[in-house]
């Protein structure tokens, strides 16, 4: 029943003495209606009996009786106010609930971000402390080593200064011997002593003698270069700090595992043997090639695992989608639904992007840290020793579920028999 429709019912059921909906309407024997007890008390104790409305009159109180149709709309009219009212309660009630929720959701939302920024403030301050530390230390070296030089210069010019004043103190002696001998009238003594007391004193030829000012060319840009290294160093330390801030627990799932593929008992650990276990061909299990993927699956957010590659000459590792193929050869490139790096012959390291990227590293990594950002569509490897960035891909799309991926390797004779390890992850800087 519209707003309009319900005005107009209302108002062809009020009683004009009361002005309420009737209340057990009768009707008067000019047609119109009235409460009962609106018209009984309208005619109490009067001699001339009236209609209210038309002002008809009666000589005799009429006989009042019930209009059981204008009951029966009354009756309807009532039910559907009422079931109109308890719905338009319950819709009031729903949007109360619906804008109380929005209320909790905001307030989580201001909690979520209020402790983001107390997060990133409490990092600002850990970095930015440690970097005016390295500042501060870097100025209280470069000091300290031009006040070395400078104590260094001071200290030759007080020895070559000490020096000259012995001899001076030596050659007045002499003068002063020399002055009292020309003196004496014995002139035996005098031919004696002079021979003795003619030769000049022991000096040292100072002509050539200088103290040559400190040099302090270059001191200061090698200071500052030296804290440009320390702050890289920093830097990179708390851009992996940052990534390891994702870290899961991951472990190897043995449902996937290539039979040549031994599995530690907690799942962290991967290595070949020559022996070919006998397992059933389930879909999951790569039937070639040597690798494993990870039990935990990651379909959005960001998530970072590091694995110990240590003694080892070949490895594979990064993450691979859920549909990639498990039979026979498989190709490892973004296109066939893997993103991984690999070492092979033991100093050769490449990325599997579409045309193998070789990578230059100055020395091997001994643990690398994977971490995939799903929405941002990046994958990037580092050596968590070094806290150096490895290699990262770039603008991918990924609309799968992600497991992460490992393979040891065959393990050629022994020369790479050592495992894969799946570390627990410090973020300690």
């Amino acid at each position: 029943m519209s707003a309009g429709s319900n005005q107009r019912s209302e108002d062809q059921f009020l009683c004009s003495i009361c002005l309420e909906v009737f209340t057990d309407p009768v009707s008067t024997p000019c047609g119109h209606n009235f409460c009962n007890n609106c018209i009984t008390h309208y005619w109490e104790d009067k001699v001339l009996y009236k209609c209210p409305l038309c002002k008809d009159t009666f000589s005799t109180r009429p006989q009042l009786k019930v209009n059981t149709f204008i009951r029966e709309m009354v009756d309807q009219f009532r039910h559907e106010a009422q079931q109109e009212a308890s719905s338009s309660s319950a819709e009031v009630q729903l949007m109360i609930q619906k804008r109380r929720l929005k209320i909790q959701e905001l307030k989580e939302s201001m909690k979520i971000s209020k402790d983001a920024a107390d997060r990133e403030t409490a990092e600002g301050v850990q970095v930015f402390t440690a970097l005016m530390e390295s500042v501060q230390r870097g100025l209280e070296e470069l000091l300290e080593e031009i006040q070395d030089k400078q104590k260094a210069a001071e200290k030759q010019a007080e020895d070559f200064i000490k020096d000259l004043e012995q001899e001076i103190s030596e050659l007045m002696k002499r003068s002063s011997e020399l002055k009292q001998l020309s003196l004496s009238e014995d002139h035996l003594h005098l031919l004696q002593s002079f021979c003795s007391l003619n030769a000049a004193p022991p000096t040292k030829d100072w002509t050539e003698v200088r103290v040559h000012p400190a040099s302090y060319e270059g001191t200061v840009v090698r200071a500052v270069s030296q804290l440009e290294e320390t702050l890289r160093k920093q830097m990179k330390m708390f851009k992996l700090k940052k990534v390891q801030q994702d870290a899961v627990d991951v472990t190897l799932d043995p449902d996937t595992a290539h039979p040549h593929l031994i599995l530690s008992a907690d799942g962290k650990q991967v290595y070949h043997s020559d022996v070919k276990k006998n397992l059933p061909d389930n879909p999951e299990r790569f039937s070639h090639c040597c690798c494993v993927l990870g039990c935990q699956s990651f379909s959005s957010g960001r998530f970072y695992f590091e694995v110990q590659v240590k003694g080892k000459t070949d490895w594979d590792l990064g993450v691979a989608r859920e549909s990639v193929t498990r039979k026979g050869n498989i190709i490892l490139s973004p296109q066939d639904g893997f993103w991984t790096i690999w070492l092979r012959n033991g100093n050769k390291y490449d990325a599997n992007a579409s045309h193998a990227v070789h990578l230059h590293l100055q020395s091997g990594p001994e643990k690398v840290g994977v971490f995939v950002d799903y929405e941002e569509g990046l994958v990037s490897f580092y050596d968590v020793d070094a806290a150096a960035l490895i290699f990262s891909f770039t603008g991918c799309c990924f609309t799968e579920k992600l497991y992460p991926y490992f393979s040891p390797s065959p393990n050629y004779g022994g020369k790479n028999s050592s495992p894969l390890i799946i570390c627990p992850v410090s973020q300690s800087v």
